[in-house]
């Protein structure tokens, strides 16, 4: 399907100090663009339309929410809604705008103007998808080499290139490493069906992973767990900017049905806020694999020739990137869709895509690195046993590497097996600089490889790690509260604090960040660690019992300590806790050696994660003296790494 080359006429509606363009999708106040998501602004389209006319919650569930599966109709409108008024600066009680209709629904109340220009991406001279503008063919800048946008047509990526051309000859901001950085903001669903997020948000995954891969050199691309914060977000690009430290945003829309797509997509200089081009594209479903492939083979191939120092541009990459069919592509998108979401629950659906795609296409390596990144941190999030799981993240890893070894996150994700199952130091190294070296722009494997460093004793280079996978995901809590682990496990307590009270103040759920209640105890603060404990039980119900207990036996008051353990024995009748590090730490702060060395042994037995951190663990000092303690280390392949760490006691 062609796109559009006339210029149509769209009608534009008018409302106090506002204007929608319908089919632009855009809203405007005062002149200045309003940032207003998918499921909103659909919603805005069908109240402008009625202006006047009451139109019941029925109908808009039955063109936006229709055979919806995935959403719960009744919360997901009264949010739409809530970010509606938000945009307008409208609420219930002070309608200006937007009237609510109890139990029947809403009605547009504010006078409004129609009429009709041109939609600013048909002003914009589209450009058949098969042509391209002619270009220098000598002086090329490097800014151009990575804008390749692998999964948008030709004539998005022909625009693209066409900007940075032009942009050589203009002021902007350089970062002080010499590399732009980019962010690829969420894709906004257009369907106004919550079902279909999953394709809008594997886009936008799609275009991250593409972009940053591509000329990591000179090109930084934010990764999908910061931008995914500004999922239906209204805040400004100049603030989005500032705390991601991009210089250039891409921003865009999907909408598909059963057989098309349509992609809609502008860059956007955040310096002055100005749209560098917006342009939209038709396609059938069914060509948008075959098309992206041309498109990755002759730029990937260009971009060789430009560069003409050697270096390998990764079009082999497209490999891993297309499978056989779009339907194998779509299980897969699902795939990742719940594996995002970090959940037991999330895991298990990912895990059910992820093998319908490998049965659909046995050749297609991404679906294997989703499985194994699937099982492995099912077994790391103490989901299921490490004994049932790792075997499995480990066979999928070793297919997809069989079927592409350039895969940065199947690399990755056997890193993780080799590392927190079998004890593998020296092939968990090799694999995750294999990762990196592939993809340095992968910032999971920069905050696994920081903890794997960390563990081994080597802090100076955990921490530059850590601040590299800081600087491509700036919004992450994980990679934020990991470097707080790192910064503890070095004993620089104070600073362990305030980061992990930095997490905390971002989420006061999230639970890596509780780690501050051990810095905490090794500054002899028990009061706040206490405090920080009964917290976290009154924050999402956690049972803190054995959490208790160390800050107790630490704090000398053994008799609350041996209480607080027997409330957590009670509650851990079936003993699965005990492949954990928290009732080891407890048992050594209350002096129950023989306790502590039984939960250990049991841990060894499992594989258990929790045997990482033997090394560098201050709260296992008092244990350190013990041969059984050495001869641990030794079994799990501590006993050399690093030098003179772990080895101080507590006086």
């Amino acid at each position: 399907m062609a796109e559009e080359s006339t210029a149509l006429a769209s009608p534009v509606y008018r409302f106090g100090v506002f204007q929608a363009n319908l089919e632009a999708r855009e809203l405007r106040k005062h002149g200045v663009r309003v940032r207003l998501p998918g499921q909103p602004f659909c919603i805005l389209s069908i109240l402008l339309e009625k202006a006047g006319e009451v139109v019941t919650r029925e109908e808009i569930q039955q063109k936006l929410w229709t055979s919806d599966t995935f959403v719960d109709f009744e919360h997901s409108l009264n949010s739409a809604i809530k970010k509606l008024r938000a945009a307008l600066g409208d609420t219930p009680e002070n309608s200006r705008y937007i009237e609510t209709i109890p139990r029947v629904g809403y009605r547009f109340i504010a006078p409004v103007q129609e009429t009709t220009e041109k939609g600013q991406a048909e002003q914009d001279a589209p450009m058949n998808a098969n042509r391209s503008p002619a270009l220098p063919e000598v002086e090329r800048s490097f800014q151009w080499r990575w804008l390749v946008l692998l999964g948008i047509p030709a004539g998005l990526l022909v625009a693209t290139v066409g900007y940075f051309q032009w942009s050589r000859s203009r002021l902007r901001p350089q970062p002080t490493n010499g590399r732009l950085m980019l962010a690829v903001l969420p894709f906004e669903n257009l369907t106004g069906n919550a079902a279909q997020d999953y394709f809008s948000d594997g886009l936008t995954e799609e275009m991250i992973a593409q972009l940053g891969h591509l000329d990591p050199q000179h090109l930084g691309v934010i990764a999908r767990t910061s931008v995914m914060h500004y999922k239906h977000s209204q805040e400004q690009l100049d603030a989005i900017g500032r705390e991601l430290g991009v210089q250039y945003v891409l921003e865009g829309s999907v909408r598909r049905d059963a057989d098309n797509v349509r992609i809609s997509a502008q860059l956007i200089q955040v310096r002055d806020q100005t749209p560098i081009w917006v342009r939209q594209y038709d396609r059938e479903l069914s060509h948008l694999l075959a098309l992206q492939g041309e498109i990755a083979q002759e730029i990937a191939g260009e971009i060789q020739l430009t560069l003409g120092d050697g270096k390998r541009i990764s079009s082999d990459s497209n490999r891993a990137t297309s499978p056989s069919s779009y339907k194998a592509y779509d299980l897969y998108l699902k795939g990742r869709y719940f594996w995002n979401k970090r959940t037991e629950k999330g895991f298990e659906q990912a895990i059910d895509y992820f093998q319908q795609t490998v049965t659909k296409d046995p050749n297609y390596a991404r679906a294997y690195a989703g499985l194994a990144d699937s099982y492995a941190l099912t077994s790391s999030y103490n989901f299921a046993s490490a004994n049932e799981l790792m075997p499995k993240a480990r066979a999928a890893a070793l297919r997809a590497i069989q079927i592409d070894d350039g895969l940065a996150d199947a690399h990755t994700s056997l890193a993780l097996v080799t590392e927190n199952y079998d004890w593998d130091w020296q092939t968990a190294e090799k694999e995750y600089r294999r990762a990196i070296q592939l993809d340095p722009n992968y910032a999971t494997a920069h905050q696994w490889y920081a903890e794997y460093l960390s563990f081994q004793g080597r802090f100076d280079e955990a921490l530059r790690e850590s601040e590299r996978a800081r600087q491509l995901d700036p919004l992450s809590l994980i990679i934020a509260a990991d470097n707080g682990a790192i910064l503890y496990y070095s004993r620089q307590y104070e600073l362990a604090i305030k980061q992990f009270r930095a997490v905390l103040a971002m989420e006061p759920s999230f639970p890596r960040a509780r780690m501050v209640i051990f810095p905490y105890a090794e500054k002899g603060m028990f009061a706040e660690a206490l405090a920080d404990a009964a917290e976290w039980h009154h924050t999402d119900d956690s049972p803190v019992w054995e959490a208790q207990a160390y800050i107790y036996g630490r704090s000398g008051q053994q008799v609350q300590a041996r209480r607080a353990m027997a409330k957590w024995e009670r509650w851990d009748r079936g003993g699965q806790s005990y492949t954990t590090s928290a009732p080891v730490m407890a048992y050594a702060a209350m002096g129950n050696r023989e306790e502590a060395f039984r939960c250990l042994e049991k841990a060894y037995q499992e594989h258990s994660n929790a045997l990482t951190a033997l090394k560098v663990e201050p709260a296992y000092d008092p244990l350190r003296s013990d041969r059984r303690f050495q001869d641990l280390l030794r079994r799990v392949g501590l006993a050399d790494a690093g030098r003179g760490v772990g080895s101080a006691t507590r006086p």
